[in-house]
């Protein structure tokens, strides 16, 4: 008798928790906030939010009340995740047993502090959700899969002009918002380290275009002075968010300032660059050439610290830095994937790869390497279904993907994992980004 008053009163503790969470109150309460206190729009961080010249002072509600609607605005009505009275979990419409541990998984955000156990070898434990874009398919090529460095959101843009936000619920995957840049075909887009603005350059523009989130606004960069290029298309973001490396011609990589969008110093590789990384801590840069060279770049100084040459490539194509700064991988036009570690990349000018990975037979246009360095995603977009997930240590690639009934993949143009793991998404030649739950991973 005395267990079950316990679990009763452990109930009531339990249930009473879950309505003050659902019913939150100030922390505390500060009778400044209260005072009907009048602020100057006229400043110049204030003017954006005047509809009128009426409206050069406002109250403090008023302002608040102008930012909620511009925020919504910008976001498509309020996101679910900010709607505490729709805390509700929807109704699971698959039959899939582990649907309850799914939706757990977006709720929280988990221990970062322990390590998970390590990801085991062969058979990779996933199952496949619906696009993530499903409610608005690109038409024709997508350019970019990209997820949110910190919401549970997803970007798609490609070829139609379009650059879109999905909420990442692995259920209905609802549409935030869409964007159509006019005659502005998207070779690639980006998120911010901030994830406040996207960065979308064009397949034939010197100009791009930064859409800045918060307001909702659309800004053009007409031209970059210094910077004499016909067309800017490829570009990386450095992981502090201080740099844009963006790829020129013969050659050039220029190095912009992610702030102001103005050139800070160009560089030159010999040859063509077709690809460049930069290193988690910003420091350094990884640049291929299309004749199979890779130079090392020290960012602060903008002097070349060393050169090598990947083993057996005859032309560069794409290359990665695994985010614990540990591999670099190298695909090339053979198809063939060299797994090298950094140590010995900056030190020999023929390193031996660690693994030379010989899975794509036509050329390697797509590496990626997952937030916990446990796998390595390579693809090709020359050949249908030509995606493969590589284990990291044991360098073997997972048996089961893609295992698909019929056609899936199709012709694979980008790729990203979520920035727990928990989701793998690919971005194909049909418009849709194919979106994958990897098990292992507890967290978003």
């Amino acid at each position: 008798r005395k267990g079950l008053q316990e679990d009763s009163s452990d109930l009531e503790v339990e249930n009473e928790a879950k309505s003050n969470f659902l019913s939150k109150k100030p922390a505390w309460v500060d009778e400044d906030d209260e005072a009907e206190e009048n602020v100057d729009m006229t400043h110049k961080y204030r003017k954006d939010f005047m509809k009128s010249d009426a409206e050069k002072v406002l109250s403090k509600k008023k302002l608040k009340r102008r930012l909620e609607e511009q925020f919504q605005r910008a976001m498509g009505g309020v996101p679910a995740w900010a709607d505490l009275e729709n805390m509700k979990k929807s109704k699971r419409t698959a039959s899939d047993s582990d649907s309850d541990e799914d939706a757990d998984l977006l709720c929280r955000t988990g221990n970062f502090i322990s390590n998970s156990e390590s990801l085991p070898r062969g058979i990779l434990k996933m199952s496949t959700c619906l696009p993530a874009n499903q409610e608005r398919f690109a038409n024709g090529r997508l350019a970019t899969v990209q997820f949110h460095p910190s919401a549970q959101v997803v970007m798609t843009a490609g070829h139609d002009r379009s650059l879109s936000l999905f909420q990442v619920d692995g259920v209905k995957n609802p549409r935030i918002q869409s964007i159509y840049l006019e005659s502005f075909p998207i070779y690639k887009a980006c998120f911010s380290v901030d994830g406040e603005q996207v960065i979308a350059t064009g397949t034939h523009h010197r100009m791009f275009f930064v859409y800045d989130m918060m307001s909702g606004s659309i800004i053009p960069i007409q031209k970059v002075r210094g910077v004499e290029e016909r067309f800017l298309r490829s570009f990386e973001v450095s992981p502090d968010g201080s740099f844009m490396l963006v790829t020129g011609t013969s050659g050039y990589l220029h190095l912009l300032s992610m702030k102001t969008k103005e050139l800070i110093s160009t560089m030159k590789v010999n040859g063509r660059c077709t690809a460049s990384a930069f290193t988690p801590d910003s420091s350094k840069i990884y640049s291929y050439s299309k004749e199979g060279e890779v130079f090392i770049w020290d960012v602060r100084s903008r002097k070349c610290l060393h050169k090598f040459e990947d083993e057996g490539s005859l032309e560069g194509k794409c290359i990665a830095v695994s985010k614990n700064n540990q591999y670099v991988a190298c695909g090339s036009a053979s198809g063939v994937v060299n797994l090298y570690t950094t140590d010995v990349c900056l030190k020999e000018n023929h390193p031996k790869p660690v693994k030379a990975i010989m899975n794509l037979v036509t050329s390697a246009t797509c590496v990626t390497f997952n937030p916990t360095t446990e796998i390595l995603a390579v693809a090709s977009r020359e050949t249908d279904e030509a995606v493969k997930l590589v284990h990291i240590p044991s360098y073997t690639v997972f048996s089961n993907f893609p295992v698909f009934r019929r056609k899936q993949i199709y012709l694979a143009q980008s790729m990203d994992f979520s920035p727990r793991s928990g989701f793998f998404s690919v971005g194909n030649n049909k418009g849709k980004a194919l979106l994958f739950r990897l098990k292992h991973y507890s967290d978003f």
